[in-house]
C-alpha cells in the first residue's frame, strides 16, 4: 500500500506575503489620503477666493438699473416730454428651458401680438443669454394679476418696473420734440452695450434723436440675492444710475398751439424765431400725428393709417419739405440791389403788364393786368410788381443773385439742432450744371427773380432769412434748445452767437425794404392791407405775402377771385413778416400747400402768431405807432396811381445775360 504524500503549510510564507499586501494596501490608502488632502487644500487654500466668488456668483446676480431720461420744457416750465412708471415682462434666456413653448403657453396668460414677438426674437439673438430681454412693454393691471398667479408656471420670465416716455401734448410737438421707440437689432449694434445695459427705448425723430446723448444719462446697477429658480430674494448693494440732462425749449407752448390751431387741418408748415438769438418761438407742421403711440411699439394698423394717408402726417413739412417761394424773395432780392449797388430806392421801372428780354419773343407778365404802372423799389413790394423784380434779376446777373441769397441761407441747411433738413434749391449755373446738359438761359434768371422756376425753399430756410432781415442783416443760426441742466434751477444756457457778420453795409438799405415791407401791410396797394390781415394789431408789422404757382399756366387769362377754390388747387399761399419794426423780437414764415392767396389765406396764420406771442409776452412790448397809408422812405419821391403806362416798345433796353449755349429760352412763367 503506497504512502500517502502529506502538503506541509508554509505559514511563514504566507504570513509575509500578508504583511506585504497589507503594507502595499496602505500605502495606497495613504497616498489617496495623501492625493485627497492635497487636492483639498489647492481647492479650499490656493484657490479660495476664485471658488469663494464663483460660489457668490452663483447667488448674487448684478442687474443693471437703466437712466431715468431728461425731461423735456418749454420756455416757460411746461412739461413736454416726461417720464411715468409702467411695467413690462422680461425674460432671461439661460432659465427658460423651453423658449419655444414658454412663448406658446405664455400667449394664454399675458396677450402678445405678432410685433411684440418679432421684435423678442430679434433682440434675443443680440443680447447674451443671462441678459433679460422685454417682452411685452406697457402691462395692464388686469395683465400683471393674471400673470402674478401663473408665474410659477413660468420660469425666467418676469414682471419688471420701469419708466416710459409720456407727451403731455401729443400731437402738438410731435415733429420738433419727437419720440423715442424701442431699441432693436439695428441699434444695438450702433449703440454702446454698456451705457444702454437695462435701457429699451432710444430716441428715433425730433430733439429726442438729436440730443440724445444728452437725454439718456449713464446706467446704474445693483447686486441682487437670487434663489435656485433665479428668483430675486433682495437687494444687497445699490449704484445708482445718473440720469439724463433735461432740455429747457426756446418754443412757448402758447405760441405753438395758436400756429396749428390758425391751420385748421390744412396741410402746412410754420416757422417763428426770435431775430435777435435765432430761438425758435414756434414750429409747426400740420397734420401732425400722435407720438405716444411710437414709444412703446406702434401697431401694424394705426402706422399703416399714417403712411397711407394722403396728406402725410409723419412728413416733418417745415424741416424737410421745400417749395417755390414765390414773391416772398422780392424783399431780399431788393436788399440784395441795393446792397451790391445794382439799384437806388429811387429808382424806377415801368411796368405795362408784361417784361420782355430784349431780343426774344417771349414776355414775361405781371399778376395785373396792364400792370401797375411807373413803380419805384417800395411800391414795387408794396404791389408786388412782377416786372420791376423781373428786370432787376436780370441786372443782377444769375451769379450775382445766387451769391446774394446764398449769404442770406437759401440753397443751405440753416444749422438748426435737429436731424433730417433738407437743404432746398438756390437757382444757379453750378446747380444747372450738374443736373443738365443745356447751359443757363437769360428767362430762368428773370423767372428766379420772383421766386419761381427751380427755386425750393422749406419754411424754416424763409423763417430764417426772414429773421436775418429783421435783425438788420445779423444772423443766427436758428435754435430749439436755450439750456440743458440734471436739475431745474441750474439750467445752463446753450450759447449761440451770431454765424457771421451783419450782411447789411448801409443802414439805410434796411430801411427803404422795411418800409416796403410796412407798405405791404398798411399801404393802399398792399395785399396784406387790402385783405385786412393786422388791422387792430397795436405793433407795427413789415410783412410780404407770395402766392407761388404749383402748376404752369396753360393760357393768358388772369386769376380772379371769382373761384377761390380752384385757385387753392393751383397756388401755394406763403407769408413772411416780422414785428415789431422798430426793434424786431419775432419774424414769422408761414405756408399752405393749397391756398388761394398768400395774403388773404397765409397771412392770417401769422396775425394768430403774432397774436398769442403778444400775449405770451404779458404787454412786456411796448405797442407802436400804426401807420395809417402807404409808408415811403425819406428820399425816395412816391409814383402817383395815375403815372401813364407805357408799352413795352417804350422801356429802356435791358443787357442780356451771357449764355454758354444759343439754345432757345425754356425760362417757365412766373
Amino acid at each position: 500500500m503506497a504512502l500517502k504524500r502529506r502538503s506541509i503549510k508554509d505559514s511563514r510564507g504566507e504570513s509575509t506575503l500578508f504583511r506585504v499586501r497589507a503594507m502595499v494596501g496602505f500605502a495606497l490608502i495613504l497616498l489617496g489620503l495623501g492625493v485627497l488632502v492635497g487636492r483639498y487644500q489647492y481647492l479650499q487654500v490656493q484657490r479660495h477666493d476664485e471658488f469663494a466668488l464663483r460660489s457668490e456668483n452663483n447667488r448674487v446676480k448684478p442687474r443693471a438699473i437703466p437712466p431715468a431720461r431728461g425731461l423735456i420744457y418749454d420756455r416757460s416750465g411746461v412739461l413736454l416730454a416726461d417720464n411715468v412708471p409702467a411695467f413690462r415682462l422680461e425674460v432671461v434666456p439661460e432659465q427658460v428651458p423651453d423658449m419655444k413653448a414658454m412663448l406658446s403657453d405664455i400667449r394664454d396668460v399675458v396677450p402678445l401680438g405678432d410685433d411684440d414677438i418679432e421684435t423678442f426674437r430679434k433682440q434675443l439673438k443680440q443680447n447674451r443669454r443671462f441678459d433679460s430681454v422685454p417682452l411685452k412693454l406697457h402691462l395692464t393691471e388686469d395683465e400683471i394679476d393674471r400673470f402674478a398667479i401663473n408665474r410659477w408656471r413660468f420660469p425666467g420670465v418676469d414682471v419688471v418696473p420701469y419708466l416710459t416716455r409720456r407727451y403731455p401734448y401729443g400731437p402738438l410737438f410731435a415733429h420738433v420734440v419727437g419720440y423715442v421707440g424701442r431699441i432693436d437689432a439695428d441699434d444695438m449694434n450702433r449703440l454702446d452695450a454698456d451705457r444702454y445695459k437695462g435701457t429699451s427705448h432710444v430716441g428715433r425723430s425730433g430733439l429726442e434723436r438729436s440730443y440724445e446723448d444728452i437725454l439718456h444719462g449713464e446706467p446704474g446697477y445693483e447686486l441682487v440675492e437670487v434663489n435656485a429658480d433665479g428668483r430675486v430674494q433682495r437687494v444687497l448693494e445699490t449704484h445708482a444710475p445718473t440720469p439724463g440732462k433735461n432740455l429747457y425749449l426756446s418754443i412757448d407752448v402758447r405760441v405753438q398751439k395758436a400756429a396749428s390751431d390758425a391751420f385748421d387741418g390744412r396741410p402746412g408748415s410754420t416757422v417763428a424765431i426770435d431775430p435777435r438769438n435765432g430761438q425758435v418761438l414756434a414750429m409747426v407742421s400740420v397734420p401732425s400725428f400722435d407720438p405716444n403711440l411710437f414709444v412703446n411699439g406702434i401697431s401694424r394698423a394705426d402706422y399703416t393709417t399714417y403712411t397711407t394717408d394722403a396728406d402725410k402726417p409723419l412728413l416733418n413739412r417745415a424741416l424737410k419739405s421745400a417749395y417755390q417761394p414765390g414773391s416772398t424773395v422780392k424783399p431780399f432780392l431788393a436788399l440784395g440791389g441795393l446792397e451790391l449797388g445794382v439799384r437806388r430806392p429811387e429808382d424806377t421801372v415801368l411796368s405795362t403788364g408784361e417784361f420782355c428780354i430784349p431780343g426774344q419773343q417771349r414776355c414775361y407778365r405781371d399778376d395785373t393786368r396792364g400792370g401797375d404802372g411807373t413803380v419805384n423799389m417800395v411800391r414795387a413790394i408794396e404791389k408786388s410788381t412782377n416786372t420791376y423784380f423781373y428786370k432787376l434779376a436780370l441786372d443782377m446777373g444769375i451769379d450775382r443773385l445766387a451769391s446774394w441769397m446764398g449769404s442770406l441761407g437759401f440753397g443751405k441747411k440753416t444749422g438748426i439742432d435737429l436731424i433730417g433738413e433738407t437743404e432746398g434749391i438756390l437757382p444757379s449755373r453750378e446747380w444747372k450744371a450738374t443736373r443738365s446738359k443745356y447751359g443757363w438761359f437769360p428767362g430762368e434768371t428773370v423767372i428766379a427773380g420772383i421766386g419761381q422756376g427751380y427755386w425750393n425753399v422749406t419754411t424754416l430756410q424763409l423763417a430764417h432769412a426772414t429773421a436775418t432781415l429783421a435783425g438788420h442783416g445779423t444772423p443766427y443760426a436758428p435754435r430749439l434748445v436755450m439750456a440743458t441742466s440734471a436739475v431745474k434751477e441750474h439750467a445752463v444756457p446753450l450759447p449761440n452767437p451770431p454765424s457771421g457778420p451783419s450782411l447789411i453795409r448801409k443802414p439805410n438799405d434796411w430801411n427803404v425794404v422795411n418800409q416796403g415791407m410796412e407798405a405791404v401791410v398798411y399801404g393802399a396797394g398792399g395785399t396784406a392791407m387790402q385783405a385786412g390781415v393786422f388791422k387792430g394789431f397795436p405793433l407795427t408789422v413789415a410783412g410780404k405775402s407770395g402766392t407761388a404757382e404749383r402748376f404752369s399756366r396753360r393760357s393768358n387769362d388772369y386769376d380772379t377771385n371769382k373761384n377761390l377754390a380752384y385757385l387753392a388747387t393751383r397756388h401755394r399761399a406763403w407769408f413772411i413778416g416780422y414785428t415789431p419794426t422798430e426793434a424786431p423780437r419775432i419774424a414769422v414764415a408761414a405756408m399752405l400747400e393749397s391756398g388761394a392767396w398768400g395774403a388773404a389765406d397765409a397771412g392770417p396764420i401769422v396775425r394768430k402768431i403774432m397774436d398769442a406771442w403778444l400775449v405770451s409776452t404779458g404787454g412786456a412790448v411796448p405797442p407802436s405807432k400804426t401807420p395809417e397809408g402807404p409808408v415811403t422812405p425819406i428820399g425816395v419821391p412816391d409814383v402817383p396811381d395815375d403815372t401813364p403806362v407805357a408799352t413795352p416798345a417804350d422801356m429802356p433796353a435791358l443787357p442780356a445775360e451771357s449764355s454758354s449755349t444759343a439754345a432757345p429760352d425754356d425760362g417757365g412763367n412766373p
